[in-house]
């Protein structure tokens, strides 16, 4: 097992060919943005416990969602319809990352891998304009929603919620559209669920979502705050 080095001009990581057979790939070092975004552009992220030291990750195979390949169910189409729920981008984004931390069913006793360093650490990534939120909305109620982190034509979803039923998928939807309208590449899912295999996800070896995420990430994205064309928000 690596440990990484805590100094801010050491970002290295070893090869994700030496994750574990889970994934495992480092330990240790920090999430300063600029080790975040070089963990990102590698096809690494940041997952662990708060009584456990910074875990850094690498899975093989990994689920990934192209945008052109999104599958819309019929029973999601009904709650996609006009005035069943409002979507905005970037609105309330520590709002968004504190409601996907908990309570999880996972953690019975009121734990969360999104930790207070992890939300001190990617709302500082949406201040540099780098992580994203998704608002889903029903009037004035915030009803579900997602986060995650953009580098070039690369989307990488970290976590989502859901106070209605479908409201994260909503949400999702209209985040992959848009991101397909943007030509975003590849939309990072990092573990495979039910929930993002029937919206068309699909998990392919480490290997080939390396080429992916390495070509993805040195187009042209959009840095700063985000808003739905044509949406004025």
């Amino acid at each position: 097992m690596v440990r990484l080095s805590r100094n801010p001009r050491d970002l290295s990581f070893p090869a994700v060919e030496h994750a574990t057979p889970e994934g495992l790939l480092a330990i240790g070092g920090d999430l300063q943005p600029a080790r975040l975004l070089e963990a990102y552009r590698h096809g690494i992220f940041p997952w662990y416990n708060e009584d456990q030291p910074i875990l850094w990750w690498s899975p093989d195979p990994r689920t990934v969602l192209f945008p052109e390949r999104l599958h819309i169910s019929r029973s999601l189409k009904r709650s996609l319809r006009p005035g069943c729920f409002r979507v905005t981008f970037d609105q309330c984004f520590e709002t968004i990352v504190r409601h996907c931390a908990g309570p999880r069913p996972q953690y019975p006793e009121g734990g969360t891998w999104i930790t207070a360093a992890m939300i001190e650490a990617y709302t500082t990534l949406h201040q540099e304009g780098y992580a994203h939120s998704v608002e889903t909305w029903q009037g004035d109620q915030l009803v579900g929603g997602l986060y995650g982190v953009a580098i070039g034509c690369a989307f990488f979803a970290e976590s989502m919620f859901t106070k209605v039923d479908d409201a994260s998928k909503v949400g999702l939807v209209a985040l992959v559209r848009q991101l397909r309208a943007w030509n975003f590449r590849i939309i990072d899912c990092q573990q495979s669920s039910p929930h993002v295999l029937r919206l068309g996800a699909e998990e392919i070896p480490r290997c080939f979502y390396i080429e992916h995420v390495a070509n993805a990430v040195t187009l042209p994205g959009r840095l700063g705050r985000w808003h739905f064309d044509g949406d004025q928000a």
